[in-house]
């Protein structure tokens, strides 16, 4: 999880007089370009700008997070725009609803979460923290700069303090195992992996800790995005064939959408201008093509095989529809929000897109509402 500098909204406001400077949103950590090398490291560090942006909303009052100052090594906050915050929690909160639908659908026993390119993601501690029970294992892939930053903070006392207070999750556990490089932690349940997602496919050996068997969910925020699409693709295989069919498998990917209107040819100009590329977004521009992608990749009806399916909403959609009416107005009073308007501009150019394969007849995942529902 990283983040960019968004388009100036004061550019695309009617009459462009009420400016407020510029934003940030979020985006993830692996992507290509001519200079790779340096194109790495621009994108690596960028996961400090998701962390502010997190923590910009927890001090608002948007999220609940006792990690996210831990894991935030920047100078102090500054408070983001109230789109900004409110952008964050929805992207927050639809994907905590994601995984708590996997969690419902999945029934007893062990089950599996992987994120990839999880940055400073604070997601499996709020889980512990919100779900005592131990049968979750949570896998975290990203850069190895990357995890040896967040391993390195995971074991300063500060945060190993707040993780036994709020999740019940020991650090320094006798299950804990550290690689010599520390850019590896291995626990029960917790698992950061080194590893680059272009090289994925290449890996001869399975990723230390998962299980095949396992009910599983992927999870990508705003990570294979900047991917060549066949890089992404080849991800989304990967994953797809190493589970067998009797496995249940769910995704959820949340990136940007909609490149062709004023908004998004102007989101991708800013992006390009700091060398970053959005380089899925021609081929997975809107929701169909979202919807598209993972039908490909098996999550799709099958009336020969255990039932699945594919659903993508915009940001707009979610906040409309996913978030309670009481919750709404307690998010609307947090902060004066002038830029209604531009929120909805900004919503609409993100999307989660969710697919699930061999859960049966469950019908959890079809009570999530989406624009076709």
């Amino acid at each position: 999880m990283s983040a960019p500098a968004i388009p100036n909204l004061n550019s695309l406001r009617r009459g462009g007089h009420r400016g407020r400077g510029r934003g940030r949103v979020d985006h993830g950590p692996h992507a290509g370009g001519c200079n790779q090398l340096h194109h790495d490291e621009i994108v690596q560090h960028t996961d400090n700008d998701a962390a502010t942006s997190r923590q910009s909303a927890v001090d608002a009052g948007y999220l609940e997070d006792p990690f996210s100052a831990l894991l935030h090594t920047g100078a102090p906050v500054s408070r983001r725009l109230p789109l900004m915050n409110r952008g964050t929690y929805v992207r927050t909160t639809c994907i905590d609803r994601i995984v708590d639908t996997f969690l419902a659908s999945a029934g007893e026993g062990r089950k599996q979460i992987i994120s990839l390119g999880a940055g400073s993601d604070t997601r499996y501690f709020r889980l512990r923290q919100k779900r005592r029970k131990r049968d979750v294992i949570y896998h975290e892939l990203d850069f190895e700069a990357n995890t040896r930053r967040k391993i390195a903070q995971l074991r300063s006392p500060g945060f190993e303090a707040a993780a036994k207070q709020f999740a019940e999750v020991d650090m320094r556990g006798a299950d804990v195992q550290l690689s010599h490089d520390a850019a590896a932690f291995m626990s029960s349940d917790y698992v950061v992996h080194p590893q680059d997602l272009r090289h994925l496919s290449q890996k001869e050996t399975l990723l230390t800790g998962v299980d095949m068997t396992l009910p599983t969910l992927i999870i990508s925020e705003c990570c294979l995005v900047y991917l060549p699409p066949e890089g992404a693709d080849a991800v989304l295989h990967y994953f797809s064939q190493l589970f067998p069919e009797t496995t249940p498998l769910a995704i959820a990917i949340y990136e940007p959408i909609r490149p062709h209107d004023s908004f998004g040819k102007t989101m991708v100009s800013n992006l390009m201008s700091r060398g970053i590329q959005l380089r899925t977004l021609e081929k997975y521009a809107g929701l169909d093509e979202q919807r598209t992608r993972l039908r490909t990749h098996g999550f799709r009806e099958d009336g020969a095989g255990p039932s699945g399916g594919a659903e993508a909403a915009d940001i707009d959609f979610i906040w409309q529809r996913w978030v309670a009416p009481e919750e709404k107005e307690r998010v609307e009073g947090l902060e004066w929000m002038d830029e209604v308007e531009e929120f909805v501009l900004l919503a609409k150019h993100y999307c989660i897109c969710w697919g699930w394969k061999g859960f049966g007849d469950n019908s959890a995942w079809k009570d999530l509402p989406g624009p076709m529902s």
